[in-house]
């Protein structure tokens, strides 16, 4: 470990946090690789990083007052010009630690993995010097600073587990009830199959509060989201995972739920390098998901779960992805 410090911008440090949980996992990693890693978020559950890791939390009242305190942060953690500032999914301080990055010679890296393009992103990349995403498909702009890295998956978190046969076949969709997230053709699907189908995840806007009434109205069958620290044994009493996330977007818990050896269902072309074409289906078809669903009752689903989750542990493991970081810091 000689790679100096590196400096990480994120949002919160909660190992239980609803979104932002497995960043704790990637830190770990980091701090595994490099001498220092110090973490400026808005805020931070103590005791939940390793010794090498020190946090700056930004947290206040007011836009303006974390605008100051982060900017203040990272201007005294550049002193010493770290190895790279690393910005976890958040555009807008990628661009507010651009111009003390440059006048550091410090080199700024994003994090990015979403559908949504937006005049903050656009200005984030013309700011930044590389870009990290998880799939070339993964970032919504076109850009040459792009390295395509996997996802990160924790697989300690997630170990292969054996379902047996029998009985009525056990379907999972997890995540935000967005619009995005296609579950209305999950829900006839699971009808049209015969299959017994849960939704877990939150809803925190009124968009996703409106869209749970409408699949609720539709017979959808909701139950409470679980901490993040829970989603493994969630994962392994389910028998089948399915994901209709649009294009652009590579949702997290696919990869997961397919490290836990799981069989997994999805409409995206993006996770074509884990999912052989008889694991996808047509974003708006319900009855070819029927199809699929109807064809693993009698699948030998350990054997396929298994295959999935060797692809998962060749591309998308945490190992991997924090060596790409150290890879993308001393380029």
């Amino acid at each position: 470990m000689s790679n100096g410090k590196l400096v990480f911008v994120t949002q919160q440090v909660d190992p239980d946090h609803p979104v932002l949980a497995a960043t704790v996992p990637k830190l770990r990693a980091l701090a595994a690789r490099f001498d220092e890693v110090v973490v400026i978020a808005d805020g931070a559950v103590p005791g939940v990083l390793p010794a090498n890791c020190r946090v700056r939390a930004y947290g206040s009242g007011s836009r303006l007052g974390r605008g100051g305190r982060y900017a203040a942060a990272l201007a005294k953690e550049l002193r010493d010009r770290p190895a790279a500032v690393l910005v976890h999914m958040t555009p807008l301080q990628a661009i507010l630690a651009a111009p003390l990055t440059r006048a550091r010679r410090v080199p700024l890296i994003l994090w990015f993995t979403h559908w949504k393009p937006s005049r903050t992103l656009t200005a984030a990349e013309r700011a930044v010097d590389t870009i990290l995403t998880v799939d070339r498909r993964s970032f919504p702009l076109a850009s040459d600073k792009v390295r395509a890295i996997g996802h990160g998956i924790d697989l300690s978190s997630f170990p292969c587990a054996r379902r047996e046969p029998g009985g009525r076949l056990q379907v999972l969709a997890l995540g935000r009830t967005s619009p995005a997230k296609g579950l209305e053709t999950i829900v006839r699907a699971a009808a049209l199959a015969d299959v017994d189908l849960e939704l877990r995840g939150p809803s925190l806007t009124e968009e996703e509060r409106a869209e749970r009434a409408r699949l609720t109205a539709l017979g959808a069958r909701f139950e409470e989201p679980v901490p993040y620290s829970e989603v493994p044994e969630l994962l392994r009493g389910k028998d089948v995972f399915v994901n209709n996330m649009r294009e652009g977007a590579l949702d997290k818990v696919v990869y997961e739920a397919a490290a836990t050896c799981m069989p997994v269902l999805a409409s995206n072309s993006g996770f074509d390098d884990i999912l052989p074409t008889t694991l996808r289906f047509p974003r708006e078809d319900a009855a070819v998901l029927a199809a699929r669903l109807t064809e693993l009752k009698g699948a030998d689903r350990n054997a396929l779960g298994r295959s999935l989750r060797d692809a998962v542990e060749a591309r998308h493991s945490l190992e991997h992805w924090a060596d790409e970081v150290v890879v993308a810091v001393t380029a």
